[in-house]
């Protein structure tokens, strides 16, 4: 058994992943993740010369997942972690380099981003980490053009045992929220389950006007 103090240090690493072991845990989570990430990006639907953000962007895997699959998009990867930009920095050099990636240091609760400048927004595993749902949905809303819409994604158990406290989340705060702001269509839909943790995502769009 792990003493707590240094279990809690574990888990803040995958918060907020810092030095050499942030590093490692950022390669790992791209190697962990790669079925829930190819599925969220699957769920998208990008329009053609997408803007496509990503928020809690890591080690970069999901934007050079785009990026290779979609020679018109432009992505924008959000981290807090100085860490995890760098790798993700050093995965995406080139279409850095071409102006079709770019890394921004940040937290999603105030996005150092212009408004209604974006097309798509997704994350994969960082809704655990939102301390404020309605401050975040409100800031994507803000930079969602009309008509854009998000994709989170997360995990809701694993195997036969249901994690309530997140499945709670989602429907008495994210969707309540997510409808109060205006954005339509604010549905959950089940996907692939990853070594056997339950794949799920939150979707919805901005209206048109």
């Amino acid at each position: 058994m792990l003493p707590q103090v240094f279990k809690n240090w574990v888990d803040s690493q995958y918060e907020n992943p810092r030095g050499p072991v942030g590093k490692y845990i950022g390669e790992k989570m791209v190697r962990q993740h790669r079925i829930e990430v190819e599925w969220t990006i699957n769920q998208l639907q990008m329009h053609p010369n997408a803007t496509v953000l990503e928020l809690g962007c890591g080690a970069g895997d999901a934007l050079a997942t785009i990026l290779q699959q979609r020679e018109d998009v432009t992505v924008i990867g959000l981290d807090r972690s100085k860490t995890v930009l760098a790798s993700a920095e050093k995965r995406n050099a080139t279409s850095i380099r071409t102006g079709r990636a770019h890394l921004i240091q940040g937290d999603v609760h105030q996005l150092k981003i212009d408004d209604t400048s974006i097309d798509h927004v997704f994350s994969v595993h960082t809704l655990y980490f939102w301390e404020d749902v309605a401050t975040v949905l409100s800031e994507i809303k803000r930079v969602l053009k009309p008509k854009g819409t998000f994709v989170i994604t997360y995990c809701d158990g694993k195997g036969d045992m249901q994690w309530n406290g997140i499945a709670d989340l989602i429907h008495e705060q994210f969707i309540p929220e997510a409808t109060k702001l205006g954005f339509q269509e604010v549905s959950v839909r089940r996907g692939p389950n990853s070594r056997d943790y339950r794949t799920v995502a939150v979707i919805g769009g901005k209206p048109n006007a």
